[in-house]
């Protein structure tokens, strides 16, 4: 069985959502994408990686046992495998019953120091997602993702990366009690250097304003 998932995973025309039910009702093909996210094929290793992140979104409680193996990812040198650990642990944040988050949190969220901005702007688009799955942290988030200008020294980098902040807070709007303050700090994005910001914010305020 192994050897036919890695000839279907090392495609690059590869379709992540034929795994997908296979992977959630297979410990054994579940336990072959585990190992492909560190695979050195480049294919192998994304197309892993992609069929495991639409089992987060839509089986999480059958990733939620690896845990602590997603968590680890955060601490690699690889700021794939980083990337990998943001985006598969926020989705795991809707089940957290366990309140594992708690014990990796403050690490999660200095990933936004990260020298690289993929890396960077990865965990601030995914603190709006745990925001909505934890209300809980919904203010203390907030207030992460309006003071990320202090944590990001280059202006470019930090200019773009106020998109992905706009980008997180609609994904928790409804939740957010001083709504009044993240209006005004998104209005302030409407003077932005960087397009992408301006654009993200003009969309925003048009729904929420």
């Amino acid at each position: 069985m192994f050897y036919v998932i890695m000839e279907d995973l090392d495609k690059k025309d590869f379709e992540p959502e034929s795994l997908v039910d296979k992977a959630i009702k297979d410990e054994g093909t579940l336990s072959d994408l585990m190992d492909g996210l560190k695979s050195k094929k480049d294919s192998y290793r994304y197309n892993s990686f992609q069929v495991l992140l639409l089992i987060s979104e839509k089986e999480p409680e059958v990733l939620y046992p690896n845990w602590e193996h997603f968590a680890e990812l955060l601490l690699s040198e690889n700021n794939y495998h980083k990337v990998i650990g943001i985006k598969i642990l926020a989705n795991l944040v809707k089940i957290d019953e366990k309140d594992k988050l708690d014990l990796i949190f403050d690490e999660y969220v200095d990933l936004i120091k990260a020298k690289s901005i993929m890396t960077a702007r990865t965990v601030v688009e995914n603190l709006g997602k745990i925001a909505k799955f934890n209300p809980q942290l919904s203010d203390k988030i907030t207030d992460i993702l309006m003071d990320v200008e202090n944590s990001v020294r280059d202006f470019q980098r930090k200019e773009l990366i106020k998109a992905d902040v706009v980008k997180a807070f609609s994904m928790y709007f409804d939740q957010i009690e001083e709504q009044e303050k993240v209006l005004s700090y998104v209005k302030g994005q409407l003077e932005s250097d960087s397009p992408k910001t301006r654009k993200m914010a003009n969309s925003f305020l048009k729904k929420y304003q």
